[in-house]
């Protein structure tokens, strides 16, 4: 596992190698191809949809992070983009428990979702350790 200075040098490179930018990008297609199976095969249009805005959310928050005008905005962001990933965690639990999501792919996706929270938390713990 990474400390938290290297998830730091990381925010400054460009996007195609920034660890958290890669895999919350990856995760929202992950998402995004759950989501078309659980309209498509399972016909649930409520927790997916709640599922989907959540997940799409995290790359969106940590984009606008990196882009941000002050640590303060960085921070702030990658904390929304935390928020975002602990409740996509939720939606993908009920999902699961809920049998609408078969458990393998249940498990595989939730288990991204929380290295996505890992790192987002080792992300937000070191930029506001810093004041």
């Amino acid at each position: 596992m990474h400390n938290a200075q290297s998830f730091n040098a990381q925010l400054m490179k460009t996007d195609s190698e920034n660890i958290i930018v890669v895999k919350s990008k990856k995760f929202a297609l992950k998402a995004i191809k759950l989501y078309r199976f659980l309209i498509d095969e399972e016909r649930e249009y409520v927790l997916s949809r709640q599922f989907l805005r959540s997940a799409t959310s995290i790359g969106a928050n940590v984009k606008e992070a990196i882009r941000g005008q002050s640590d303060a905005d960085f921070g702030a962001k990658m904390n929304i983009a935390l928020k975002e990933a602990s409740e996509t965690e939720y939606w993908l639990e009920l999902m699961q428990e809920s049998e609408y999501i078969p458990f393998e792919k249940g498990e595989e996706t939730i288990n991204d979702c929380r290295e996505l929270i890992r790192i987002l938390t080792a992300i937000v713990r070191s930029t506001f350790d810093k004041k």
